[in-house]
């Protein structure tokens, strides 16, 4: 849908909105003209109009929001070794979510035609009758060319390097699609549970580790490689060799993978970063020694973008969020190593939106490739 009358949908949608008067004064448009174009919305069954909204003086308003009946969004957050699949409104408000085992080191082809069935399966049991879907997106747990919807040298996704996602499933679905790194997708979807923090900084701390930024209320993607901190190199008592072919990377020290591989070689049955995670929750010394040290570098690589970007907000998720020595190593090093005036304010802290962050990050700017 193009110029006001997407305009408008978007603003409701985002719950910037809730009346004509708001989409008025937030749009720039006269009343008259958003009017005409509220009652083309209603029409079409793509907003409603229902009961009494919040009043600024004078008789309260008529409240809008965005029809039930007005499409869903199909959106997945790809893992290495799971998926998260949801169907949303188009509000962004989930109608179902459901986690299912995947392996993506079978490879693009497979893991997306996988996808493409999963939600296929969600749609029947889950969508209401007659509601039509309306685009489809995903993560994929590494760097994304915007440009292309490719991933671009990834790490551990054997076959994914250079293959055109977006294409692949815009073949199943004459759709927008949308294809994105899971850590921006994590930070879109968090942005919104900070109001009043226009600058962030979330990481993503999983098989991986990742970085996704909101500058001045929106996600800097640079190039498709913003954020990407994973690459990083450290210092480390030992030196460790990098999936990239680098020696010392922070992923080499700091990431789900290589904490199971440490753990692994001391003995410890561990399968999935959240097992570490457990092993950390149940006062293992291995695991808390291994998780704290990764949270001592991962604070020392944030401590040059805190200074260099001055972020309201260190936000952490994934599936090593959980830890709090992790938690608690970031933030010594952070709050040691940067300046006073750029930590006077700041917050670390564990998401707010929890495991759906890239869920709800997906649904935001899959709407906009909709209404666009």
């Amino acid at each position: 849908m193009r110029g006001a009358q997407g305009d408008l949908l978007r603003l409701v949608a985002t719950g910037q909105a809730e009346s004509r008067a708001e989409l008025s004064r937030l749009s720039g448009l006269a009343p008259s003209s958003v009017s005409l174009r509220v009652e083309e919305l209603l029409d079409a069954a793509l907003l409603v109009e229902e009961g009494a909204g919040t009043s600024r003086g004078g008789r309260r308003p008529r409240r809008l929001r965005v029809s039930p009946t007005a499409g869903l969004l199909a959106v997945a957050d790809l893992g290495a070794h799971h998926a998260r699949l949801a169907l949303l409104d188009l509000s962004g408000v989930p109608l179902v979510v459901e986690e299912r085992p995947c392996d993506i080191a079978l490879g693009p082809e497979a893991t997306l035609d996988w996808m493409a069935a999963a939600f296929d399966d969600l749609l029947r049991s889950h969508a209401p009758p007659g509601v039509p879907l309306r685009g489809v997106g995903t993560s994929v747990p590494g760097p994304v060319d915007p440009a292309t919807g490719r991933v671009v040298s990834p790490s551990r996704m054997p076959g994914w390097n250079a293959f055109p996602v977006a294409d692949h499933l815009g073949a199943h679905y004459d759709l927008p699609v949308l294809v994105e790194n899971d850590a921006n997708l994590m930070a879109v979807g968090e942005a919104r549970a900070w109001p009043g923090c226009d600058n962030l900084m979330v990481l993503k701390a999983g098989s991986g580790i990742g970085c996704g930024l909101i500058v001045e209320g929106r996600l800097h993607r640079g190039r498709g490689a913003a954020g990407d901190i994973s690459h990083v190199r450290v210092r480390a008592d030992s030196s460790a060799m990098c999936s990239c072919g680098h020696p010392d990377c922070l992923e080499a020290y700091a990431s789900g993978a290589a904490l199971m591989g440490a753990l692994a070689d001391q003995g410890f049955a561990v399968h999935r970063p959240a097992d570490v995670a457990a092993l950390v929750a149940d006062a293992v010394p291995e695991a808390t020694a291994l998780v704290r040290n990764a949270g001592r570098l991962i604070g020392e690589v944030l401590t040059v973008l805190v200074n260099f970007i001055n972020p309201d907000a260190i936000v952490v998720g994934g599936s090593l969020s959980g830890a709090e020595p992790l938690i608690s190593a970031v933030r010594a090093a952070v709050y040691e190593r940067c300046l006073p005036l750029a930590t006077r304010d700041l917050e670390i802290a564990v998401t707010r939106t929890g495991p759906d962050a890239a869920l709800l990050g997906a649904g935001s700017l899959l709407l906009d490739a909709v209404l666009a």
